[in-house]
């Protein structure tokens, strides 16, 4: 009994895991061009005959396939008309069959990497490892698996790798080997493209770990597939979830939970047509009433059943439920039905035999189709050996002895003459070749004779041609040498008066900043330095005579020389730092400077307006620093490009100067004068500088001034 149950519950295991459609193995057709027109027709046929197998007319379908085998011409059509026939054998469990039409397909696409034949391949492959699995060999089921796994990475086919991955774990699951079957279903689970893939990962993890004995476990994965049924309405999937689950329950002994879970299954099975399910589900619960001595409960539900049973035609389901019938009767001492059911039993019995002898002979139509036309030689060769028996007999009949003697010495006399006519012959043919071979050796030494001639003629004319190329390029590269050497010549002219123009500007500006300190210095002595001297002599004769009255006088004095100065302090700051803005001034100057000089200037400021608002004095120093960087950059480093970047953190305004000239040594040069003219201004205002040069890397000097 408890035999029967697990028989069942792992067919309704495995009747869902994965259920994949028979489809031919290209995708859309579109139009072909005149040149491939049987091929296009040939494809469009295979993909009919594909559709038709799918809408279940599979006898239909494997009609086709043979007509489709005597008159295609394509391997495409040759591979897919055997795929579909493999197909059909594999839902029929006629495996040889199967394998010998999957083998025959693999042989008309072994060749080739497009997509369509790759495809073709894995989906043979796979039908491969369902058979051998099928027929018990699973190390060679495991083969095929892992061969189709290994092609699926290599062309990136995700869904047929999935659908190898989980056949493999089936296999495992087979052979005993639960940790790498557990390891493959779990990998399943991820893949979110087939749903039926995932259902079927679930409910074979928890039957692995139903048969192992961990419930709980298995109920949790059952639990989750009934979620993920229940989501997608995928009535088949929660029929067998429950049917499971009733069925862990009955192994733990807690048969009204498996009851109520067979009676869920029965329902949905009932409302969604699923009559194999339902059939399974009563064939348990009836098996449940029984363990419990529930003998009418029992017999009503196997009732129940085997009207299903009979109406789908499942004889092995009949027998087990007349086996059963039998059973309670003899529980329940009625002898008299109990004969009947194990009659029924073994007319069942017998007609599973007729139909088992009719599977193996339908399993022999190939090996008849595969050795018919070895048949049909043999019995060409019988026929032709009985017609010799005939004729000898005829013969011996006809003719006595002596005459047959007499004959067989003209035979031999004359097969004597036929073998020596014979190599006659052969020796003349051969005198024949001996000559065609010598003409046609003739014929190629006059060929090569002429080729050579030809060649010879050709190498003449070719070398002073050659020769008056080269002499052309060599030509040619001077002029180019030269054109490049009086381009740079006139470019290291321009930039020569480049830089004349740009040192006299800067000379013009040194010469008028030396006109305007004289200018400072006459003013100072003049203005200023005399008013302190009358100062200095008025406060020595008030202190010497006590006379207060020139203190009026002396203040006069003060408030004028005060006056000379503020004038001579607006004086000494530029109209234009007076004018505008400080940003504005130094972006213009630098600008003025990239137009004169050629060179490509940068400049940015942030925050320009916390920096426009500097004192005007600092802004003059710092306006004296730039210049002086500029021109030590114009003098000295051959740079293309200036970079000048003003920013102003926490008080502090940072100077950053940047070229892509020369460089230099900065232990070497770092006395110069410029320098020291910029160490002299950051010192009034309490400046650092830091700088970073090496040679050909150009040079960077960052300034910071506290404001």
């Amino acid at each position: 009994m408890s035999g029967f149950l697990k028989k069942v519950i792992i067919t309704g295991l495995l009747f869902l895991p994965f259920i994949m459609k028979a489809q031919a193995t290209d995708g859309k057709l579109s139009p072909p061009p005149e040149s491939i027109k049987i091929e296009y027709q040939e494809k469009k046929l295979i993909k009919e005959a594909f559709k038709i197998f799918n809408n279940k007319e599979e006898k239909r379908a494997y009609k086709i396939a043979h007509q489709l085998l005597k008159k295609v011409k394509t391997e495409y059509a040759k591979a897919n008309a055997n795929l579909l026939l493999a197909y059909y054998f594999k839902n029929k469990t006629l495996i040889d069959s199967s394998i010998f039409y999957v083998n025959r397909s693999l042989k008309f696409n072994k060749l080739g990497n497009d997509s369509i034949k790759i495809r073709g391949r894995i989906l043979a492959y796979n039908i491969l490892a369902i058979n051998y699995k099928n027929k018990g060999l699973n190390e060679e089921s495991k083969k095929w698996h892992q061969k189709g796994i290994s092609e699926t990475e290599i062309y990136n086919e995700v869904d047929l790798y999935y659908t190898h991955t989980h056949g493999l774990a089936l296999t495992y699951s087979d052979m005993g080997n639960y940790e790498e079957a557990l390891s493959l279903f779990k990998k399943c689970l991820t893949y979110k493209g087939n749903r039926e893939i995932v259902y079927g990962s679930y409910i074979n993890i928890g039957g692995i770990y139903s048969h192992l004995k961990d419930y709980d476990a298995s109920n949790s994965y059952f639990e989750k597939a009934l979620q993920l049924g229940e989501k997608n309405k995928s009535y088949q999937a929660i029929a067998v979830i429950k049917l499971n689950m009733a069925g862990n329950f009955q192994e733990q002994e807690d048969l009204d939970k498996a009851i109520s879970l067979y009676n869920e299954a029965i329902k949905v099975s009932d409302e969604n047509g699923l009559k194999r399910l339902s059939l399974i589900a009563r064939l348990n619960m009836a098996s449940v009433y029984f363990d419990l001595e529930k003998y009418e409960d029992a017999k009503l539900t196997y009732s129940s059943g085997l009207h299903d049973a009979i109406e789908l035609g499942f004889l092995k389901e009949q027998k087990v439920i007349y086996d059963q019938l039998k059973n309670i009767s003899i529980a329940q001492n009625d002898y008299k039905n109990a004969f009947g059911f194990i009659t029924k039993s073994f007319n069942i019995k017998d007609s599973i035999n007729k139909l088992q002898k009719d599977k193996e002979i339908d399993e022999l139509e190939v090996k008849y189709q595969t050795l018919q036309k070895e048949k049909e030689i043999k019995v060409l060769q019988v026929e032709n050996s009985n017609r010799e028996l005939e004729l000898k007999n005829q013969s011996e009949a006809i003719k006595n002895l002596r005459l047959q003697q007499e004959v067989e010495k003209k035979e031999n006399e004359n097969k004597i003459l036929s073998f020596q006519n014979a190599s006659e012959k052969k020796l003349n043919e051969i005198r024949l070749l001996k000559k065609d071979q010598e003409i046609q050796e003739s014929k190629l030494i006059r060929q090569k004779s002429i080729k050579n001639t030809i060649l010879y003629s050709f190498l003449i004319l070719l070398i002073p041609i050659v020769g008056l190329l080269i002499v052309y390029y060599q030509k040619l590269q001077t002029q180019s040498e030269l054109n490049k050497k009086q381009e740079e010549i006139s470019e290291q002219k321009i930039s020569s008066l480049i830089k004349g123009q740009e040192l006299k500007l800067v000379k013009a500006s040194i010469e008028g900043q030396d006109k305007e300190r004289k200018r400072i210095a006459l003013e100072l002595h003049d203005s200023i330095g005399g008013n302190l001297a009358a100062i200095k002599l008025q406060l020595n004769s008030t202190l010497i005579n006590g006379n207060e009255k020139p203190i009026q006088s002396i203040n006069a004095q003060l408030d004028d020389t005060y006056e000379q100065v503020r004038n001579l302090s607006h004086n000494l700051i530029p109209k234009k730092f007076r004018k505008n803005n400080f940003g504005e001034v130094l972006e213009s100057y630098f600008n003025n400077i990239g137009e004169a000089s050629n060179l490509d200037t940068s400049f940015n400021v942030y925050p320009r307006a916390a920096i426009d608002d500097l004192d005007e004095i600092l802004q003059m120093e710092v306006f004296k620093i730039i210049q002086e960087l500029i021109t030590n950059t114009i003098k000295h480093a051959k740079a293309s490009s200036v970079e000048l970047q003003l920013n102003m953190v926490e008080d502090v305004l940072n100077i950053l100067f940047e070229d892509n000239g020369v460089g230099f040594n900065i232990k070497n040069n770092v006395n110069g004068i410029g320098f020291e003219n910029i160490k002299s201004r950051l010192n009034k205002v309490s400046g650092t500088m830091d700088i970073d040069s090496r040679i050909r890397r150009g040079t960077i000097i960052n300034i910071e001034i506290p404001t």
